[in-house]
């Protein structure tokens, strides 16, 4: 099949509760977006298993270059500022 006849490719994203983050759950092919939530909400949350279903066609998605991993991520290792180890949380905010 040639790739003008493929319908685009979309990622999808389910929340599995209230106040949790979306995870990535898998991709698949759709003419549109309410097709493609559509089918994302028959493929992945059959069993009730989500709250919130997000379709982001995959052409869309802007993602770093594992080349570039040591210029993007390694400088923060030398900034033990931005890590959360010099204050203690209160109970109140234990799920953080």
């Amino acid at each position: 099949m040639s790739t003008q006849n493929e319908w685009p490719l979309w990622e999808v994203f389910v929340r599995p509760k209230a106040g949790l983050d979306h995870k990535h759950c898998g991709s698949l092919h759709a003419p549109d977006p309410k097709m493609a939530l559509q089918m994302a909400r028959e493929v992945y949350t059959r069993r009730l298993e989500g709250t919130s279903v997000w379709v982001v066609r995959s052409d869309q998605i802007v993602a770093s270059d594992p080349a570039d991993k040591d210029m993007l991520f390694d400088p923060a290792e030398d900034k033990v500022y931005r890590h959360p180890t010099f204050y203690e949380l209160p109970e109140a905010v234990n799920h953080m």
